[in-house]
């Protein structure tokens, strides 16, 4: 089992993407050359922030006579805020993020909010890694339940995290919200929580469940819904692997949160459903005896638990 820690690489805005000034992009590959337009960052600043044909002369200039990139320099002469020039890279390079404090994502959603932080880069590792380890390892299903011993372990804060970094590869990714004791997904994302999981192992109701999440290309949501009084039940039905089955062919990847397992045995059943279960523990919160606990119950078979993250956030 692994656990990941970060440090920034990024000391600046701008250095996510060196060639911020440059419209057009040439790409070789073994079919010959690709040419490849995309916006300016200077058109776009101009459309997020309505500067003017001067100010943008300006700051052009004062990149040349300071050897900046435009971004830096428009920051250095004041037309735009860091916010706003990370903001107009993701836009030129197709990377959804919403930074900007109250204006911006939640900053629990540290992918769109913080997307430069260590907090990113420390889910960014773990996504390698779930990668290589389930979605594309030999074998492997597209289904990941992310576990934990308590709450406040941070294990909703990873599933969240973890699935709009999926998405910002590209990739058709749903997050499924399969606690149906203590559901809190649909406030992470902001989303309507009538329907949900809990509906459709009654009745269905597919369609009306899933719910693209407005700013994240490729990224959907299915919420809990109506909280149960008989969650385990429900979960215990061949409804659930139905269910589970279908965001599989649907989507690329599914990540799923579940209850912590003090709460009962849901974790074990969703994890033996998803095939693959990663395990966050909190540093100097978890106890040993819960952890050894859950991992042994998560040891069966034991390809299922795939490793462990140490959360220090």
């Amino acid at each position: 089992m692994k656990t990941f820690q970060a440090s920034p690489v990024l000391e600046r805005p701008d250095d996510a993407m060196r060639d911020d000034r440059q419209g057009t992009v040439v790409v070789d590959n073994e079919r010959g050359t690709t040419i490849v337009t995309r916006r300016r960052i200077g058109d776009i600043l101009a459309e997020m922030l309505d500067l003017g044909a001067e100010q943008l002369q300006e700051i052009a200039a004062g990149a040349r006579q300071r050897q900046l990139r435009f971004g830096e320099a428009a920051i250095q002469l004041g037309h735009a805020s860091p916010e706003a020039v990370l903001a107009a890279l993701a836009r030129q390079f197709d990377y959804p993020c919403m930074p900007g404090g109250d204006a911006g994502a939640p900053a629990e959603l540290v992918m769109l909010a913080r997307p430069m932080s260590p907090q990113a880069e420390a889910v960014r590792a773990i996504r390698t890694q779930v990668l290589r380890q389930v979605f594309r390892a030999p074998g492997g299903g597209r289904a990941l339940a992310v576990v934990s011993p308590d709450s406040g372990d941070g294990k909703t804060y990873l599933v969240a995290n973890l699935a709009v970094a999926l998405a910002q590869t590209g990739a058709r990714t749903v997050v499924l919200d399969a606690d149906l004791r203590h559901p809190r997904l649909h406030e992470v994302f902001g989303a309507d929580n009538t329907v949900g999981l809990s509906a459709l192992l009654l009745d269905g109701a597919y369609p009306a469940a899933v719910q693209p999440v407005p700013g994240v290309p490729g990224l959907f949501l299915l919420p809990a819904g109506t909280t149960p009084p008989n969650p385990l039940e429900l979960i215990e039905r061949a409804a659930f692997a139905h269910v589970l089955a279908q965001l599989v062919d649907r989507f690329d990847h599914v990540v799923v949160d579940t209850p912590a397992a003090i709460f009962g045995t849901d974790a074990q059943v969703i994890a033996e459903r998803c095939g693959a279960a990663l395990l966050v523990a909190r540093r100097d919160a978890s106890r040993v005896v819960r952890l050894q606990a859950l991992v042994e119950a998560l040891s069966d078979p034991p390809e299922t638990l795939v490793g462990m993250v140490l959360n220090d956030f």
